[in-house]
């Protein structure tokens, strides 16, 4: 393709990049849920940073310092340097490795983490930008705890304990806009459900107070459950320490802001404390999880689209419905797949109202005397498409401004080098493959490592698809056909030879842990460049197949 093309691509690309609200779905699967018994941990991100890349585990002695950053999300930054340092917590004496992105995914024992932003009261918010208004003190991101956690523990429990306590001790600083966060924390056995809400900006140290508030819940091993930049937790019980965990003040709070009131004779419920009331990106998900995988559990509303086309644009066609009907997780009616967690990921609500495409701004006639829908009809209008078209804005599980997301399988039987895992997309699930890193992968290929969002790239795997992403609002439904016939085949092979990687990789590891680790790396760099390769062909078939060139 001529540079200036590319050039003039590259700008459009930039442009539209801006990302806006939330966007960040998780879903954890148990093990006894799962189609394979695998623990699953799941989400989908927009954080700008997506470079992935192994940090590697490091000896440190006693009385050392750990620097804690800001801007680790920030992709202006060189790869391995995180931004600013804004504090200090005490090092551990050995490390573990992991493998990093804007937020970190999973470690060398299986220890996986998916994360969404989620929504919590104004009054609760401490940002960077308050200290316009005063210093603050609290210092620690969730990105930053991740870290640490992925460092220094083997296991989900172990986890919970130390990104709370670090919450607690340093402050929770929002890191995502004014959010709150919610975790999911797996390990081969079990998951846990980590969320947590700040103080304000008013929190000192000195105060000796908490400067967070946080809860978690345990998945049951036969449940799953889904996570739309919404609280899920409800009902907890402080004294069942197997399925709960508690920040001190996790009531109390709440209690002395006038949001629960103890004489009540009600149940305290975390999720209606604080967290606000919802609104519909969060419900849409909702919806979608449980009638996915348990449409029987519940008297579910009713979001399939009719004949009317029209239907999507009446704003009386339905009730909104409370989060009180949706559990913290359900049991599935059919056990879930890697494969079903990435179709969810793909999601773009087709055949419901809440589908872009259905929209009636879409229909052209057919020339017999009907209408069908536009070849131009996209999921993923920018705003000036919405605006020109009159286009009511959804939010799809899959977003064209995201940046990756994973799909992590956690596995005891296996050794963890082998047994973690974690099927990873960059840019739009819609349209990336998904390509396997295994927890033994001593390094990503160079074409994932490489992104810059103001300078296009030929080596960098998320903008050649980031480019097909934007090339196929040519003619996009026509275009994803296209892509579909060259990515599902490569994708379907990876997943079909998954068990015979694995049993070669065990034979190796029984004779050197370390052979087996060369094999993984070497398999999963030569995925992510057959991406790159893939991607770079289409934008030249793209182009060529729907060029404004012809009629």
């Amino acid at each position: 393709m001529n540079k200036t093309l590319v050039a003039l691509f590259t700008v459009i690309i930039i442009a539209a990049m801006v990302s806006t609200g939330p966007a960040c779905t998780v879903i954890a699967v148990g093990r006894d849920a799962s189609l394979d018994g695998s623990v699953i941990v799941s989400h989908t991100d927009t954080g700008p940073n997506s470079r992935i890349h192994v940090v590697h585990g490091s000896q440190h002695e006693s009385g050392v310092m750990a620097p804690v950053y800001w801007g680790i999300q920030d992709p202006s930054f060189p790869l391995g340097e995180h931004g600013e340092i804004i504090g200090h917590i005490p090092q551990v004496e050995q490390t573990y490795t992991y493998f990093h992105s804007a937020y970190p995914h999973i470690n060398e024992h299986q220890l996986a983490i998916g994360e969404s932003t989620t929504n919590q009261r104004a009054e609760l918010v401490a940002q960077r930008s308050d200290e316009e208004q005063g210093s603050i003190e609290q210092i620690m991101t969730i990105e930053q705890a991740q870290i640490f956690a992925l460092q220094r523990c083997k296991t989900a429990r172990d986890a919970v304990l130390l990104i709370g306590d670090l919450m607690m001790r340093y402050g929770f600083l929002s890191s995502s806009g004014d959010g709150g966060e919610s975790l999911v924390i797996g390990d081969p056995e079990q998951v846990w459900v980590f969320e947590v809400f700040g103080v304000g900006p008013d929190w000192t140290k000195a105060s000796g107070k908490p400067g967070a508030i946080w809860a978690a819940q345990r998945l049951p091993d036969h449940h799953a459950c889904m996570i739309p930049n919404w609280s899920i937790i409800k009902e907890i019980d402080p004294d069942d320490g197997a399925n709960f965990l508690v920040s001190s003040n996790y009531k109390q709070e709440a209690i002395n802001r006038g949001w629960f009131d103890p004489k009540s004779g009600h149940p305290f419920n975390w999720q209606e404390a604080y967290a606000p009331v919802p609104v519909e990106f969060a419900t849409s998900r909702f919806w979608l999880f449980h009638t996915t995988f348990a449409p029987n559990a519940g008297q579910w509303p009713d979001r399939a689209l009719g004949k009317d086309p029209f239907q999507t644009l009446n704003q009386y066609f339905q009730f909104v419905e409370p989060l009180s009907i949706y559990p913290f997780s359900v049991a599935p009616e059919q056990k879930i797949s890697v494969q079903d967690v990435i179709a969810f990921q793909r999601s773009t609500f087709e055949d419901t109202i809440y589908d872009i495409t259905a929209q009636p701004h879409w229909l052209v006639p057919d020339g017999e005397g009907g209408m069908i829908k536009s070849p131009l009809a996209t999921p993923f209008p920018g705003s000036h498409l919405r605006t020109l078209l009159k286009l009511t804005n959804r939010r799809p599980v899959a977003r064209h401004r995201g940046h990756y997301g994973q799909v992590t399988q956690l596995r005891g039987w296996l050794p963890d080098a082998i047994g973690g895992v974690y099927w990873v997309y960059l840019d739009n699930p819609y349209f990336s493959p998904y390509v396997p890193i295994y927890a033994g992968v001593q390094e990503t290929a160079q074409s994932y490592q490489l992104y810059d969002p103001e300078k296009f790239d030929e080596s960098s795997a998320r903008w050649a698809i980031d480019f097909v992403d934007n090339l196929a609002n040519l003619r996009f439904q026509d275009a994803i056909l296209d892509v579909r016939a060259q990515r599902d085949p490569f994708e379907a092979r990876l997943f079909g030879e998954q068990a015979e990687v694995e049993r070669k990789a065990a034979e190796l590891f029984a004779q050197s842990p370390e052979a087996a680790e060369e094999f993984l790396t070497d398999y999963t760099q030569k995925a992510m460049d057959e991406v790159l390769e893939m991607f770079t062909t289409l934008r030249s078939t793209l182009i060529v197949k729907y060029t404004n060139n012809r009629e």
